[in-house]
């Protein structure tokens, strides 16, 4: 059985003591137990392999969902999954610290628990809300890089791991774990020197013979790094790196990983520059589908640990356009139709209200209690929204005023 040290923080100062704890490992223990307004794409997987030794046959698979989530200029994935009568949540990175939408979305999918919350680096853009959820919800294990920062984000991060007295861990590149039916490959960092982004934790998640790799903000010297450890990188779906930064996906490493399927996350009209052209000309050229949650909102892969569909917010367009054609076979993609293509805050149920950016159950309810509203500029009216919240809600382009 794979081993791994899990263990307490206790304060600040453990988190540059413990960075060596791997020589100390216990039994891996057992992880206790704990509708979508659509863009559909169906991606028939090519059975080019058959499932590693020791990997669960798809056959004896129940599903997996994993949510590449909109939250404006940062990241965040949920992955999904059971074994028998046992859920399984594992949560990579939690968005920016200025917002609250992955409390939110945890909410509107009834996550009440969550297995593993890892923080690939100490940037606010990724860890941001990671305290939160961990004072929200009951968080099993909590992995991070090891890294430090001095903001205030990080120090509340550290304060909700000791108060809550979570298990800590710091994976390293060639460790593998075993989460109910899921196989966990670190393929990055192998040491730390406090590079926060370029000794981002680097994972592939291996569900049947549907493969993910997520590299948090790992730099293209890093992914090549991840290829000389000789780790198989071979996948089907790639979060790219950086959100699509230049400073990420070398041709090199997206030749090896060879997805069908590339996911970035970046918000709208970003200041960066994300996703970056060549980065987009690289990805689309190799005849590789591509989506990000700036123009598709949040993007859901759906598996049965054989095949795989893509299912979105809404239809769009990354420019520049593809020059390639892709390599799966596609199905027409049609927007899923809710009150004109977007949530109507005066028709909408209270489930579909806490789909926009910044409404949760009691903002919900609000709505409801007062409408109708002119336009979406009108939900000024609900505490604890303001002009910069109302922008966020804009910006998303989920809600709308209907007659």
């Amino acid at each position: 059985m794979q081993k791994r040290c899990l263990f307490a923080l206790y304060s600040f100062i453990l988190i540059f003591l413990l960075s060596g704890c791997g020589q100390e490992h216990h039994e891996s223990k057992d992880i206790a137990q704990r509708n979508e307004n659509i863009i559909e794409k169906s991606v028939p997987r090519e059975k080019d392999e058959t499932p590693e030794e020791g990997k669960v046959a798809p056959s004896e698979l129940s599903g997996l969902k994993a949510h590449f989530i909109d939250v404006g200029q940062g990241d965040s994935t949920l992955f999904q999954f059971s074994e028998g009568n046992e859920d399984f949540t594992i949560l990579i990175d939690a968005g920016n610290w200025t917002g609250d939408e992955v409390i939110q979305y945890l909410r509107s999918h009834k996550v009440s628990q969550i297995d593993i919350a890892i923080g690939t680096h100490p940037d606010a853009d990724h860890i941001g809300q990671l305290d939160q959820v961990i004072n929200t919800f009951n968080v099993g294990e909590v992995w991070l890089s090891g890294n430090t920062n001095p903001s205030q984000t990080f120090q509340r991060l550290l304060k909700a791991i000791d108060t809550k007295k979570v298990d800590y861990y710091e994976p390293r590149m060639g460790e593998q774990f075993e989460v109910g039916p899921l196989h966990i490959d670190v393929l990055y960092p192998k040491t730390i020197s406090e590079q926060d982004n370029e000794e981002s934790i680097s994972l592939k998640l291996t569900y049947g013979d549907v493969r993910f790799i997520l590299t948090g903000d790992a730099t293209t010297d890093d992914e090549l790094k991840m290829l000389q450890s000789g780790i198989d990188v071979k996948a089907d779906i790639l979060k790219l790196g950086h959100h699509g930064s230049s400073t990420s996906t070398h041709p090199n490493f997206l030749r090896e990983v060879q997805p069908a399927v590339a996911i970035y996350s970046a918000g709208l009209n970003n200041t960066y520059g994300h996703p970056n052209e060549e980065v987009v000309n690289l990805v689309q050229n190799s005849t590789i589908q591509l989506y990000g949650t700036d123009v598709h909102g949040t993007v859901i892969v759906e598996t049965d640990g054989k095949d795989f569909k893509i299912l979105t917010k809404k239809d769009g367009t990354i420019t520049p356009s593809s020059s390639g054609s892709a390599t799966k076979d596609e199905v027409k993609v049609e927007p899923a139709p809710i009150a004109g293509n977007c949530i109507d805050i005066n028709t909408a149920s209270i489930e579909q209200l806490q789909e926009i950016m910044h409404i949760g159950p009691a903002r919900a309810q609000d709505i409801i209690n007062l409408r109708p509203f002119s336009s979406v500029d009108d939900l000024g009216r609900i505490k604890g929204i303001g002009p910069a919240r109302i922008a966020d809600i804009k910006s998303q382009g989920l809600a709308c005023a209907g007659g």
